[in-house]
């Protein structure tokens, strides 16, 4: 994997994006890599429906939840789909709208210094491997991109936001993660 440090984006990935985001605040480093998961609708894979939640352009009446959410404005940097495709919606080096009211190590704010990557999923149900294979060559190629990023600075939206996030759920295998990364996985 690739990334163009300049540009910030990944060159496997396909490029969707999105309006949600804007620039990193003055100093801030990226020192951290946080996992989500995300399905729309709940439970259900594939189709275009998080690339319109991303790009502010979900149909409130195309189903139900979706009344509740369309009116967001949330973003992520990377989607890894369940057979591995990667769609890349903010360049790294920008910030995406992915963690809301979220802390890590004592610092607020984690959109300001981390690296936000969905992974197609929900809680309860084990991801695919070719998404942890995939998961573990793009932190390997931030890793390689970004001196502030390192393989034990990684954690799931639930570690940031505990009580309000869950993802990316008990159904994540962090220690697959760890063995595919070949290192230690906070």
């Amino acid at each position: 994997m690739e990334i163009d440090p300049d540009e910030g984006w990944l060159r496997e990935a396909r490029r969707v994006p999105s309006p949600n985001c804007d620039a990193r605040p003055a100093g801030a480093d990226i020192t951290l890599m946080v996992v989500h998961g995300i399905s729309l609708p709940p439970g259900e894979y594939g189709g275009g429906w998080i690339d319109d939640l991303f790009c502010n352009r979900l149909d409130p009446g195309a189903h139900p939840y979706f009344r509740e959410i369309s009116a967001l404005q949330v973003s992520s940097h990377l989607l890894i789909r369940r057979d591995g495709e990667l769609v890349q919606y903010v360049p790294f080096s920008k910030r995406a709208w992915h963690a809301g009211d979220s802390c890590f190590d004592g610092r607020s704010a984690c959109n300001d210094f981390s690296i936000g990557i969905e992974l197609e999923g929900q809680d309860t149900e084990p991801y695919t491997a070719r998404q942890y294979e995939q998961l573990a060559a793009v932190m390997q190629a931030l890793v390689a991109t970004y001196p502030g990023l390192s393989l034990d600075r990684v954690a799931g939206h639930c570690d940031i936001s505990p009580g309000r996030k869950t993802d990316p759920g008990p159904a994540f295998d962090w220690q697959l993660l760890q063995a595919r990364l070949g290192g230690d996985v906070a």
